[in-house]
């Protein structure tokens, strides 16, 4: 590991891994690996290969200017992987950088393959353990019969230069899409060695929206695909994910869980008997949602809870081999820890307590689970965990992607409320923080608002921060998760009230420190955590700047343009019947209360908040007089992912933040 200087370009430097496969035989495991293209406009992701063993180094397997994702093993070691790249063998294919297609690359040397193109592009792929079946999602015009039929509408439908839609069902759009004009399917195949697929077998020939955003397994016989679905009640906001089985012969459909919660996340078991996925409670604004793993028997289609005891949200749950366990993970007291739960007798041991762990991969003979490991001081790294052993250490596969040594010391703080809770946070201080020479502070507060600050962020680097010399606070208010289902229902529906003392509380408590310049502080976030500071904004003049990124600004407007507006309902009711807790909890109506500096960020293209939500708070503090700047994206969404558009965050929220936290002129920054 390097000791270098950590700042923007060290941030947008290291490579990103994500998504983990391990092969048949247990001999090799692929991740996506991006980096930076040449022209620092975009991040492209490669796959590369790692040797569990770790006698040799990772061997990069794919090369394209698209890029590569999604990668997963089929029964014979080829590894199946998703990509906009051409055709070679097809002179006339330029490739579409907008549409994925399906490729595979030979278990042996050799180049990658074409497996199917439908024009809507494929979205998502997994493979039968024990067949050659693979199931995909690809889309298509409703009313079309056929990928050359659908290639044939969309045609005629640019020739005519036409993009309408027209819509009959809620919503019409989803974080950073509109649903439409095509609708996803499920196609389940076998492909061949020779010649790229023309047509595939459609599991659910009119879906209408019932599969946007599905997640699906399938069976290792191939026979049976288990999704989970959209099912619309009477009224709008009777919105629910059903979990069904599709037999892939005769597409005949078994519903396997359904009723008043959604269901997320299926895994087939190896053995073929059971389903593992997510059960989360439909809320109301008296009761919190509640999450835990849910159980089905295939053969009898009895279910049942399988981690009752947990006081903890699992997610993302993957089989044991041998069938007789899950592996998964939960937020856990500023960690994500990975678990065991034990089918017989529903032990849940966690196999480490350090870090975030994603993308659980357990090894085909039972011998270990590989997995994604990062810490808020470090990216996302491969590791080995034992199976059974608790609280053990990871072993780090290969440090061919470790970046540079973090400086600053990392702190667990806590702070007990008026109410008797204790609120918990991460601390980062840089080397130089002392009695001597006390630091500014930033507060960082987290999105969500159901999450919690555990690892690594590619998006909020306190370590950018820190290395400019300022301290950070991480804080985990009420609504994080983590801490208890106790925890979330103290700050459901209670924005305004609770979740604020929370963090204000997570503030008193740092600031009285001698390392810390108690005068010289700041309060930063993005979506929820971007409502925060608004909220803070209208609340308290202690903090020196705001920054504000893809935030909600006014609750009622809020609701009529999210893209889904009545899961909003669940916390805060019906505001066409009653608006009472909007009112509340909207930062709007305390404009005339702010006078601290803010810096308003926002993407054009955000359907969660959506733009209108900026204008208006913007247009509200130029007529409040309130010093503000807007850093506006027209190619962004609720993230910045394009690399120079990174640059230009940082460079603007820093240069903000010096101006009024540290007094310095301020300096625009380049390119803008």
């Amino acid at each position: 590991m390097r000791d270098e200087p950590f700042d923007v370009e060290a941030l947008l430097a290291l490579p990103r891994l994500s998504g983990l496969a391990v092969a048949p035989d247990g001999s090799r495991l692929v991740t996506s690996v991006a980096t930076q293209d040449r022209k620092h406009k975009r991040f492209t992701a490669a796959l590369w290969e790692i040797d569990p063993t770790g006698a040799t180094a990772p061997r990069r397997l794919t090369r394209s200017k698209p890029g590569e994702s999604g990668a997963v093993f089929a029964r014979d070691g080829s590894v199946l992987f998703l990509s906009s790249r051409p055709d070679p063998e097809d002179e006339d294919d330029n490739g579409d950088a907008t549409r994925n297609a399906l490729w595979r690359l030979p278990a042996g040397a050799g180049e990658a393959s074409l497996v199917a193109a439908p024009p809507g592009g494929v979205d998502r792929v997994v493979a039968a353990h024990a067949a050659d079946t693979v199931v995909f999602a690809a889309s298509a015009h409703p009313r079309t019969d056929g990928w050359e039929a659908d290639a044939t509408h969309e045609q005629r439908r640019r020739d005519a230069d036409v993009t309408a839609q027209l819509f009959t069902e809620y919503p019409i759009r989803y974080w950073d899409q509109y649903l439409g004009p095509r609708e996803r399917h499920l196609h389940a195949v076998t492909p061949a060695d020779d010649q790229p697929l023309t047509a595939a077998p459609d599991l659910m020939p009119h879906p209408r929206r019932a599969l946007d955003e599905a997640r699906f397994d399938v069976t290792p016989d191939g026979a049976t695909v288990v999704t989970s679905v959209w099912r619309n009640g009477d009224d709008p906001r009777d919105r629910y994910r059903d979990l069904i089985a599709i037999d892939v012969a005769t597409r005949e459909q078994t519903v396997l869980a359904t009723g008043d919660a959604w269901y997320e996340a299926p895994a087939c078991s190896p053995d073929g008997r059971w389903v593992v996925c997510v059960r989360e409670s439909r809320a109301n604004p008296e009761q919190a949602p509640q999450v835990t793993l849910w159980l089905v028997d295939l053969q009898t289609g009895e279910g049942r809870d399988l981690t009752p005891q947990l006081d903890l949200w699992p997610m993302n749950p993957v089989w044991a081999p041998d069938s007789s366990a899950v592996y998964f993970t939960a937020d856990c007291q500023g960690r994500t820890p990975p678990y065991r739960a034990g089918l017989a007798d529903g032990r849940v041991t966690r196999l480490s307590a350090r870090g975030a762990f994603t993308d659980l991969c357990p090894s085909p003979d039972g011998s270990a689970v590989y997995a994604l490991q990062s810490m808020v001081t470090s990216p996302p790294q491969p590791v080995a965990l034992d199976p059974s052993a608790e609280d053990q250490e990871p072993r780090l596969l290969t440090d061919a992607w470790q970046g540079p040594r973090l400086s600053g010391r990392l702190e667990r703080v806590s702070v007990t409320t008026d109410d008797g809770v204790e609120v918990w946070s991460w601390l980062l201080l840089p080397d130089s923080a002392g009695p001597d020479h006390p630091v500014p502070l930033a507060v960082l507060v987290h999105g969500g608002p159901l999450a919690s600050w555990s690892g690594w962020h590619w998006r909020w680097s306190p370590h950018v921060l820190t290395a400019r010399g300022y301290g950070v606070l991480l804080p985990d208010p009420a609504l994080s998760t983590g801490y208890g289902q106790a925890f979330i229902q103290r700050g459901w529906g209670r924005w305004g009230d609770v979740v604020y003392r929370d963090v204000l509380s997570a503030v008193d408590a740092v600031t009285w420190r001698p390392e810390i310049d108690a005068g010289a502080t700041a309060a930063l976030g993005g979506s929820f955590g971007g409502y925060m500071v608004n909220w803070i904004a209208g609340h308290t003049d202690r903090f020196k700047a705001i920054v504000t990124h893809a935030s909600l600004w006014d609750l009622h407007v809020f609701h009529g343009t999210t893209d889904v507006g009545v899961w909003w309902e669940q916390e805060f009711g019906d505001p066409y019947l009653d608006d009472e807790r909007y009112r509340a909890n909207s930062p709007h109506l305390h404009v005339g209360n702010i006078s601290t500096p803010m810096l308003v960020i926002h993407g054009e293209r955000d359907y969660r908040v959506p733009i209108d939500q900026a204008l208006k708070l913007w247009t509200d503090l130029r007529r409040h007089d309130v010093e503000s700047l807007f850093l506006y994206f027209p190619d962004e969404h609720h993230w910045i992912l394009k690399p120079n558009n990174i640059r230009l965050w940082y460079s603007t929220v820093l240069g903000w933040l010096d101006q009024h936290v540290l007094g310095r002129e301020w300096e625009p920054p380049d390119l803008l």
